[in-house]
């Protein structure tokens, strides 16, 4: 934990700690929710993501 303090990244050790224990509580989430079936098909949420960046960029230009 030293490596991520004592360079700047972060500002104690536990503020690191709070951090893993956040991505520990986020992979669970995601594992509960994979196993439950709560998923959907990565090639549905990338045409979504693409149709909406795309009416952004028409919006903008």
């Amino acid at each position: 934990m030293a490596k991520l303090v004592e360079p700047g990244h972060y500002r104690s050790r536990s503020e690191v700690l709070r951090r893993l224990s956040a991505l520990d509580a986020s992979l669970a989430r995601g594992l509960a929710d994979a196993q439950a079936g709560r998923v959907k098909p990565a090639a549905d949420v990338f045409d979504r993501l693409e149709d909406k960046y795309r009416r952004l960029a028409t919006r903008s230009a």
